[in-house]
Formats: C-alpha cells, sequence, structure tokens
C-alpha cells in the first residue's frame, strides 16, 4: 500500500510540475555559452516563429550523449525541413565545466551549447534530472518536455517538430 501511495504521490506531483511549466515562457535567465561570457536564455531562445528544442544534459551523463550524438546526425536535414533550433544546456557543475568545450568541439555538434553551472535555469525549467528536453513554439511558450532517453525518443521529438512547425497545437 505504501508503495502504491508513493507512486501516485509521484506521479501527481509530475503532472503538477509539469501543468505548471506546459504553456509558460521560457524564464529569462542569466548564464554562460561556451567562451563562459554571460548572456540571457531571453536572447537565445529567439528563433524567428520557428519550434526551439531545449536540451540539458552533462558530460557524466551517457544517456544525455547518446541523445545529442543521435539528433546531430539529423540536425541538418531538421534544420532544412523545419527551421528549428537545438540549445543544448549542460548542467556540468564548476569543477567539470571546463570539460564542457572540449568534449562539444571532439563530438562536431552544431548546437548552440550554452553552460549553468550554478543551477538556475535547470531551477527555473523545474529540471530535476538529465536528460530532459524541452519543445518551444514560436511564441517561446514551452509545449512539450521529455525526460530520459531511449533510441528512438528522437523520431517522437521530430515528429512534434514537424507538427509545431506546421502550425498544429500539441495535445500532450
Amino acid at each position: 500500500m505504501k508503495k502504491v501511495l508513493s507512486l501516485a504521490a509521484f506521479l501527481l506531483f509530475v503532472t503538477f510540475s509539469f501543468a505548471q511549466i506546459k504553456g509558460r515562457q521560457v524564464p529569462s535567465v542569466k548564464i554562460k555559452n561556451l567562451d563562459f561570457e554571460n548572456i540571457n536564455t531571453a536572447d537565445v531562445i529567439q528563433n524567428g516563429g520557428d519550434p526551439i528544442i531545449i536540451s540539458f544534459w552533462a558530460t557524466w551523463c551517457s544517456p544525455c550523449k547518446r541523445e545529442l550524438n543521435t539528433i546531430r546526425d539529423m540536425y541538418p536535414d531538421w534544420q532544412a525541413e523545419t527551421g528549428v533550433k537545438l540549445v543544448a544546456v549542460s548542467i556540468d557543475d564548476a569543477r567539470n565545466i571546463n570539460k564542457v568545450p572540449t568534449y562539444v568541439y571532439g563530438q562536431g555538434w552544431e548546437y548552440d551549447v550554452l553552460l549553468d553551472p550554478n543551477g538556475d535555469f535547470k531551477r527555473a525549467m523545474n529540471v530535476n534530472n538529465v536528460p530532459h528536453t524541452f519543445l518551444i513554439d514560436g511564441d517561446g511558450k514551452i509545449v512539450w518536455h521529455h525526460n530520459s532517453y531511449q533510441p528512438g525518443d528522437e523520431e517522437e521529438l521530430f515528429r512534434l517538430v514537424q507538427a509545431l512547425s506546421n502550425g498544429k497545437e500539441l495535445d500532450h
């Protein structure tokens, strides 16, 4: 009985957490780019009305790296078809932050990669663990999110990006 109540409480928390963030504007938070310069997230989520994917990840997170490396191979086609922009936000802390640029350049990621070493953006987006991926509409509103990664998740993400870029509303 205790397990059932715990599971019910967890599901209620997850549902409530997403209900709080879905439809909200992406929060304006100061974070860093790969040159360790301060930037504002409000400036990054501009994409001319096209969708934006925000993916929270870390260098120590194998599923995160698998997801972003899988998308890397399809990203040019995704951009050509939908105009989507991907922003990968590293949550590596101050001890590991210097590993991020080396890893990103070694992987050949064409994404915008940002650094959130203090976790300010992570907290503002209600991210509890990584990988955590958000889909943002052309107005800067959060319309979908997904936590974790399994092979094939990128296909579902792209279907949602296509729907959004074709003017459809997402029911998720």
